[in-house]
């Protein structure tokens, strides 16, 4: 009776492992050629397959799967009649919790994405403060749940401590880290959206947690900063920037002329360059070189937008100097050859 039943067993088994390796062999070589469905489908084919081989070996070796199912669904019917408080209460926990996720992080994203004068702190409070709400939020869900099912979380929240305790003690980076995210964020030291330079890398801040600040450069590389080590920052975003562009004019023209000249034509210039904060003006003579005298033209704009300013201004002085036949001079050797 037992070789009986060993044989047929044993062919089903070694059947049902040649299945799955051969199944598994054929999927890796065509994965890239076969369409969802059909996997799906192969996937399908092989659980009935499995259930069918699983049935035949309980029928081989004569179990009872028919009171085996009476006896479990009896208990299982058994434990939902116990139970129903509980799971209802389990059901509300995590209905609240998921509440006051949902109500949170729409309450959060409004305040981030309203415009204002402190739209980019804002932003970087909600974000900082939806990833804070999310841990708390489950934590303590599943302490309640814990609590419902009759475990005593005393205990786990003594522990708790006591973990804490010793993931301090042995990860004081970590905790370094933490504390400068801390800081960074409540002391404004830069927020999302601001353009600052660490460690020789400039870009603009596209994220800030409690660990690590990510900065984004203009061609699109992304940088991960352990709050920790954010050290001699630049942040470019607090004030107004400054245009900045030097000249030279010809040492026969007149100064007071060409700074009255580009100081009226400047008052155009802001219609093409809303970015200009104040119109630019000549600042002076800045310096009596060898073949010019060099002068200085200033603007503000806002933060970071003087690089396109610089460009504009510089076209404009040109235009304007051809114009009005005012000399740019540049180098020149002059040379003297003796007449033969």
């Amino acid at each position: 009776m037992f070789v009986s039943q060993l044989l047929p067993s044993a062919f089903i088994v070694i059947l049902m492992i040649g299945l799955i390796i051969i199944e598994n062999h054929m999927i890796k070589k065509h994965e890239l050629h076969l369409k969802k469905i059909v996997m799906i489908l192969v996937f399908l084919g092989s659980f009935i397959v499995f259930i069918g081989s699983v049935l035949l070996l309980l029928w081989i070796w004569d179990f009872d799967f028919q009171s085996y199912i009476s006896s479990q669904f009896s208990n299982f019917v058994i434990f939902i009649e116990e139970s129903v408080g509980k799971l209802l209460s389990t059901v509300m926990i995590l209905f609240v919790a998921q509440l006051i996720l949902r109500i949170s992080k729409i309450a959060l994203m409004k305040i981030g994405t309203k415009e204002g004068p402190l739209q980019r702190r804002k932003k970087t409070i909600s974000r900082v403060f939806r990833s804070t709400t999310k841990y708390l939020v489950w934590t303590i869900t599943i302490l309640a749940i814990l609590a419902v099912w009759g475990m005593n979380v005393v205990p786990a929240l003594a522990g708790l401590g006591i973990l804490g305790l010793v993931i301090g003690l042995g990860a004081q980076k970590f905790i370094n880290d933490l504390i400068s995210g801390f800081f960074i964020i409540f002391e404004q030291h830069f927020n999302v959206g601001d353009r600052i330079e660490v460690q020789g890398f400039k870009g603009d801040v596209i994220d800030i947690g409690l660990k690590t600040t990510k900065i984004r450069n203009w061609k699109g590389e992304v940088k991960i900063l352990a709050n920790g080590e954010i050290n001699n920052l630049i942040n470019y975003s607090k004030e107004a920037s400054t245009a900045i562009v030097d000249f030279g004019i010809a040492y026969r023209e007149n100064i007071q002329q060409v700074i009255d000249l580009l100081n009226t034509a400047f008052l155009t210039m802001k219609k093409d360059f809303p970015q200009i904060i104040e119109d630019p003006t000549v600042a002076g003579v800045m310096d009596l070189s060898n073949s010019s005298i060099n002068m200085r033209v200033i603007a503000k704009t806002f933060n970071e937008q003087h690089y396109a300013v610089e460009r504009g201004i510089r076209k404009f002085i040109k235009e304007v100097l051809d114009e009005n036949n005012i000399e740019i001079p540049f180098p020149q050797i002059v040379v003297n050859t003796p007449k033969q």
